[in-house]
């Protein structure tokens, strides 16, 4: 992704700011696919200053507006971790993908899995209690 930022390569700015640069992808999955980037480095997105990371949810909702955002215009915002959770490029970056039809745009599975209700019951009870020292 820093390859954007020095202009290595072309890339087409929606917004830019001192903390991040958002893009149109050049290898989108439909039309206005975009990217929102953290001028930071970090791989994963719990590396991010919360600074940074407050400024890149708000460009990404109106990126998803100047596409036609309302009520009958379907997107995905996503943003992976990893290389098992499919992220490509090891810098975080948010998409916006607009999702027209059922051709076009991001296919997601949701393998939904049983859950034992007293194991669920502890892992939140074990999150939070985590959570008081984050």
């Amino acid at each position: 992704m820093a390859i954007m930022l020095t202009g290595d390569i072309p890339s087409y700015k929606l917004f830019e700011s001192e903390k991040i640069f958002a893009f149109l992808d050049i290898g989108p999955i439909s039309e206005g696919h975009s990217l929102v980037i953290p001028k930071y480095h970090a791989a994963k997105i719990h590396d991010v200053p919360d600074d940074i990371l407050m400024e890149m949810l708000p460009v990404a909702k109106k990126i998803a507006l100047a596409l036609g955002a309302n009520d009958s215009f379907n997107y995905n915002l996503l943003q992976n971790n990893g290389k098992l959770a499919h992220q490509e490029v090891p810098h975080v970056h948010l998409h916006i993908i607009p999702k027209p039809n059922k051709e076009e745009g991001l296919t997601v599975g949701w393998p939904v899995q049983e859950v034992n209700l007293d194991a669920l019951k502890k892992l939140h009870e074990n999150l939070l209690e985590k959570m008081k020292t984050l």
